[in-house]
C-alpha cells in the first residue's frame, strides 16, 4: 500500500522562515553545527525539512548526503538549497518509518527538529539503525520532554493542539529515551542553551532542546 501525501503548505512556508530569519535563528545554527556540522562519510539526513542543514555539511568529511523529507512543499525549499550546497545531496520524498535504502549503508544519521512529528518514533529509530554501518553515528536535536513535572504536564496538555496546528508536532517526547528503546548504544543526551535571553524565557521551558549522540552497536 502506498504511503499518503503529506503536505502542509502553511506550516512549510512559517517554518523555512523561523529556521533561516525568524527570532530562533541564532539557535537553529547552533543545533545544525552540533548535527550537520559534525557528519561523517555516506550520511542520511532524515525528515530534512526545506534544506537549512545543507549548507553545515563538510565536503572534507562527508562523501555525500541522502536526505529524506515526505512533506512536497517542503521538498520544494529544499530543492533550492540542495543545488547550492557544497557536498553531494540526492533527495528522496519517503516517511521515517519506511526508508528505501539497504541495511549497513550509512556512516552518519542526522536528525535536526523531526523526532517530534514522526508518527511512530520507535519504529523510525529502527529504520535509521538499519540503515547505519555498524558502529555508524546517530547525531540528533530535538525539543523533549521537560523535567519539571509542572511544564510536562503544560507540554502534554498542548499535544493536541500543536499535533493539528505544527504538522503533528508533539512537545513530549523523551527522545533519548526512544533512542536506547529502540537498539542504540552509547547514547548522550545534553541541553542546547538558548543563546538570546529573550528566547531562552519565552521558548527553553516548553521547548527544551537536548543534542543526542548515539552509535549503532559494533557486532564485530
Amino acid at each position: 500500500m502506498s504511503e499518503p501525501v503529506v503536505d502542509h503548505p502553511c506550516f512549510s512556508r512559517f517554518f523555512n522562515w523561523l529556521a533561516s530569519r525568524g527570532p530562533g535563528r541564532g539557535s537553529f545554527v547552533a543545533l545544525r553545527s552540533a548535527t550537520a556540522g559534525q557528519a561523517r562519510g555516506v550520511t542520511l539526513e532524515l525528515g530534512a525539512g526545506g534544506g537549512p542543514n545543507f549548507a553545515y555539511y563538510d565536503p572534507a568529511l562527508v562523501a555525500r548526503v541522502e536526505a529524506t523529507e515526505p512533506d512536497a512543499t517542503m521538498l520544494g525549499y529544499a530543492r533550492q538549497r540542495a543545488a547550492q550546497a557544497s557536498v553531494p545531496i540526492t533527495l528522496t520524498q519517503a516517511p521515517a518509518e519506511a526508508l528505501p535504502f539497504g541495511d549497513d549503508t550509512f556512516d552518519t544519521a542526522v536528525m535536526t527538529l523531526v523526532f517530534c512529528s514522526v508518527a511512530d518514533p520507535e519504529r523510525s529509530l529502527r529504520e535509521l539503525l538499519r540503515t547505519l554501518k555498524p558502529g555508524g553515528r546517530l547525531l540528533m536535536a530535538e525539543h523533549v520532554r521537560s523535567r519539571h513535572t509542572a511544564l510536562a504536564a503544560t507540554q502534554s496538555a498542548l499535544v493536541p493542539l500543536t499535533t493539528r496546528l505544527a504538522s503533528n508536532c508533539h512537545w513530549n517526547r523523551d527522545a533519548a529515551s526512544v533512542v536506547r528503546q529502540a537498539g542504540f548504544a552509547e547514547v548522550h543526551a545534553q541541553p542546547l542553551t538558548y543563546p538570546r535571553p529573550s528566547i531562552r524565557l519565552l521558548a527553553g521551558g516548553l521547548l527544551p532542546i537536548q543534542l543526542i549522540e548515539a552509535r549503532k552497536p559494533d557486532i564485530s
